[in-house]
C-alpha cells in the first residue's frame, strides 16, 4: 500500500501540471459548496425576493472572481505548459465554442450597457416577457402572451443565448420611460349621436388615465438627456374616423406596461355601461342590409 501511495506521490510531483489540474477542480467544488450554502442561507434569512436575488448576484460575482485569481496562482508556474496548448487548440477552440465567446462578450455588453435589466419587459427574437435572470451564458424570461391575448404570464421560463442582443432587435417596455401608448377601438353606428359618444369615451379614459401624463412629463425631463423623446402631448385623447361598418372612435392614453389589460378591462367595463345607458349610442358591427 505504501508503495502505490509513493508511485502516486512520485508521478504527481513529475507531472506538476496534472496535480495543478486536481487543485483546480478542488478549488472550483469548494466554491460551488459555498456559494451553495450561502445562498440558501440567505433565502432562509432574506424575506424581500428583489433583495434576495440582487445579493446572490453579488455573491456568485464576487465567488466567480475569487476562483479565477486562485487559477491565476495555480497555474502560474505553468505558464509554458498552457502556451503551448493554447498555441495547439486555439483556433479549434475558437470555432468550436464561438456561441460560447460571443454569449459572454454579449454579457460585459448587457452589464456595461444595459439593454435591459432585471424586472424589465423585454421583446427579443419573438420572446416575450419580464427578465427575472441575467447569467454569464444566457439571460431568462416569464414569458408573457402577445398583445391580442393581454400580454399575461404563461408560467413558462425562457432561456434565451446572450449573443441574441448581437443578432435581434430588443424591444424594452420601460428602458428610459416606463410608460407605453395603448389604444382601444370602439366601433358605434352611423346613426349614433358620435359628438356625444366623444365626449364620454373622452371623460372615460381621462378618469383611468389622465393621472399618468405629470408623472410621464416628468420622466421624460430627466430621460431627455440621454434619449431623444420628444412628445407634444401625453394626455388621453379620442380619435374619430369611418369604417364601414360604423364610426370608430379610438381611445389613446398612457398606462404601465404590466397594467395594459387591466386599464383595458376597466375601461371597455365603462364603455358597456355607457352604451346601456344611453339610448343615443349603440354599438356597430358588420352587417347587410337589403333594399327592396
Amino acid at each position: 500500500m505504501n508503495e502505490i501511495i509513493s508511485e502516486i506521490m512520485n508521478y504527481l510531483y513529475e507531472n506538476n501540471h496534472t496535480l495543478t489540474i486536481i487543485f483546480s477542480i478542488g478549488w472550483l467544488i469548494i466554491t460551488i459548496l459555498v456559494v451553495t450554502l450561502i445562498n440558501r442561507l440567505l433565502f432562509r434569512y432574506i424575506d424581500d425576493i428583489s433583495r434576495y436575488h440582487a445579493l446572490r448576484k453579488r455573491v456568485y460575482y464576487a465567488f466567480s472572481i475569487v476562483y479565477l485569481i486562485i487559477l491565476w496562482v495555480l497555474w502560474a508556474r505553468n505558464t509554458a505548459y498552457i502556451a503551448t496548448y493554447i498555441g495547439l487548440l486555439s483556433a479549434g477552440i475558437a470555432i468550436a465554442l464561438k456561441d460560447l465567446f460571443a454569449n459572454i462578450a454579449a454579457w460585459f455588453f448587457i452589464m456595461i450597457r444595459k439593454p435591459f435589466e432585471i424586472g424589465q419587459r423585454i421583446l427579443i427574437n419573438d420572446s416575450r416577457g419580464d427578465v427575472i435572470d441575467i447569467r454569464l451564458f444566457q439571460f431568462s424570461l416569464m414569458e408573457v402572451t402577445d398583445v391580442q391575448v393581454g400580454e399575461q404570464s404563461t408560467g413558462r421560463i425562457v432561456d434565451i443565448p446572450n449573443h441574441f442582443v448581437f443578432t435581434y432587435p430588443t424591444v424594452n417596455y420601460t428602458k428610459g420611460f416606463m410608460y407605453i401608448w395603448n389604444e382601444i377601438k370602439v366601433l358605434i353606428t352611423f346613426e349614433s349621436d358620435w359628438q356625444l359618444a366623444k365626449q364620454k369615451l373622452t371623460e372615460i379614459v381621462n378618469h383611468h388615465a389622465l393621472h399618468f401624463t405629470e408623472e410621464a412629463a416628468e420622466q421624460i425631463k430627466s430621460t431627455a438627456r440621454k434619449y431623444m423623446i420628444l412628445y407634444n402631448n401625453l394626455t388621453p385623447i379620442v380619435y374619430t374616423d369611418v369604417k364601414e361598418s360604423g364610426i370608430e372612435l379610438t381611445l389613446r392614453y398612457l398606462c404601465l406596461p404590466k397594467q395594459r389589460r387591466d386599464t383595458n378591462n376597466n375601461i371597455w367595463e365603462d364603455v358597456l355601461k355607457l352604451v346601456s345607458d344611453t339610448p343615443q349610442i349603440e354599438l356597430a358591427y358588420p352587417t347587410r342590409r337589403h333594399i327592396i
